[in-house]
């Protein structure tokens, strides 16, 4: 089993989706597993999906729009010269910084593929915010995690997000949700699954309709429903 089959099977609920066009999502994870998904959140704990909305006909959740071709050259340039597929590349910008090139985080990292001004020193970058620099960057620096962990892709997604010291000292990926949110993302965005190429079975979802209308998705089957 991959190392992220102990999450999977519940964070993969999130790429359900609403019928109600345009609706906000909401995810809240409680201490037992269970995780919720709503489009009117009732409880302070719930999380909005950024960058998620509902309302695709098929039923899935509908990506934000990014304009991945303005910078096809450079992911294509960095993704040949070190090895790493241009969809991998892209999935990490997608997920990093919605292909703004002008983002910064809440903890200071900067650009397209998010570098901490620290790790851009030391990749020689001089300029974050310069979507050849950033992006040639930050491939080398995932290419050195997918040879420091093995090849392990989750492994080195997390160590992308959560850093290399996280990944070794909890040998796997790191308990931190933000993390597991993160890997899982990306390997969404990359291949369509949520562990690097080999497709887990989904978790059975339950849904149900308030008397308001609220709509909640949930892996926790209703009474009656074993």
């Amino acid at each position: 089993m991959s190392r992220l089959g102990y999450f999977l099977g519940v964070v993969s609920t999130v790429f359900l989706g609403w019928s109600t066009a345009g609706a906000q999502i909401y995810r809240l994870s409680e201490g037992d597993g269970t995780v919720h998904f709503t489009n009117a959140p009732t409880d302070p704990r719930y999380k909005n999906l950024a960058g998620y909305s509902s309302g695709t006909s098929a039923g899935f959740l509908r990506l934000p729009p990014a304009d991945t071709a303005r910078f096809g050259t450079e992911i294509k340039a960095a993704a040949e010269r070190y090895g790493v597929p241009e969809r991998l590349v892209q999935a990490v910008i997608r997920v990093e910084s919605g292909f703004n090139s002008r983002a910064v985080s809440v903890k200071g990292a900067q650009g397209l593929m998010q570098l901490m001004p620290e790790t851009a020193s030391l990749l020689g970058v001089r300029n974050s915010f310069d979507p050849q620099q950033n992006i040639d960057g930050g491939v080398r620096h995932l290419r050195g995690l997918i040879e420091r962990f093995g090849n392990d892709l989750p492994l080195a997604l997390a160590a992308y997000n959560a850093g290399e010291k996280a990944v070794v000292s909890y040998r796997g990926i790191p308990p931190y949700q933000e993390t597991r949110d993160y890997v899982t993302r990306v390997l969404y965005h990359y291949d369509g699954t949520t562990n690097g190429g080999v497709s887990a079975p989904p978790a059975p979802v339950y849904r149900t309709v308030g008397e308001d209308g609220t709509i909640v998705y949930t892996n926790i089957p209703p009474r009656g429903r074993r």
